[in-house]
């Protein structure tokens, strides 16, 4: 017969809360800075697959099919030990490369997004742009990527769920993220549940939030949203009515 027994130390946890907060700053700064660069990005890239300039489309498509189809992991190891050292010399540590591995990464993700969502938009919507005198520019801008991000919004926010939990590679080139503190506890106190555990619940507390934050938003900009003020309004309208 199997028996498990726990005997859970926390104290070795607040010894070291300083590093997990540190490693917590670290993984959050990652993710933004990756999200915001790979969104950023991701929207030329996207635009890009949907020109009909083949010196555009092509390396736009080679560009999302080598950082789809390659492990993370790789890239991040390609970009620390050989393309940054070869650029400059030296490695510029690990904030510099891990960002730049995850910029890289998500725009490729965020490129076929925003490629699907321009697309899922009705042809008709650009003629009708165009037939007024708008420029191609112009309607894409105020017409057609409006209404696209909408639709954008749900798979743009589990990007940025999965972009959070892959932040952990980074920890492959010594990043001090919320993996590395754990790593350190269990390696000072040869004890495994308490750090990893403690980094599980971290990561779930921040996918919560950041879920939270990703409905609101794909709340707020729904169709069927009404603001506060004006629903009050609504509601005194109906009660006028009814009296």
């Amino acid at each position: 017969m199997i028996s498990i027994e726990f005997d859970i130390r926390l104290d070795m946890i607040w010894n070291y809360k300083e590093l997990f907060i540190t490693g917590l700053w670290v993984t959050l700064a990652l993710t933004a800075i990756g999200y915001i660069g790979g969104v950023i990005l991701g929207l030329f890239l996207g635009l890009g697959k949907l020109s009909k300039k083949k010196w555009v489309y092509y390396p736009c498509k080679y560009y999302v099919d080598f950082f789809r189809g390659t492990p993370l992991l790789v890239q991040i190891l390609l970009i620390h030990l050989a393309l940054i050292p070869s650029i400059f010399g030296h490695s510029l540590g690990f904030f510099v490369s891990g960002s730049l591995a995850l910029i890289l990464n998500c725009a490729a993700y965020n490129a076929e997004i925003i490629r699907a969502g321009i697309q899922s938009i009705e042809k008709g919507q650009m003629e009708a742009a165009r037939s007024l005198g708008m420029p191609k520019r112009e309607a894409m801008k105020h017409i057609i990527l409006p209404q696209a991000f909408r639709r954008m919004i749900p798979p743009l926010g589990n990007e940025l769920i999965a972009l959070l939990k892959d932040s952990s590679l980074v920890n492959v080139i010594a990043a001090t993220d919320l993996l590395y503190a754990g790593k350190v506890v269990a390696g000072a106190y040869a004890r495994f549940w308490e750090p990893y555990i403690t980094v599980a619940i971290l990561y779930l507390l921040l996918t919560w939030i950041f879920t939270k934050i990703i409905a609101y938003v794909e709340n707020r900009y729904s169709n069927s949203y009404v603001p506060p003020q004006r629903r009050r309004v609504f509601s005194f309208g109906r009660t006028s009515v009814g009296r």
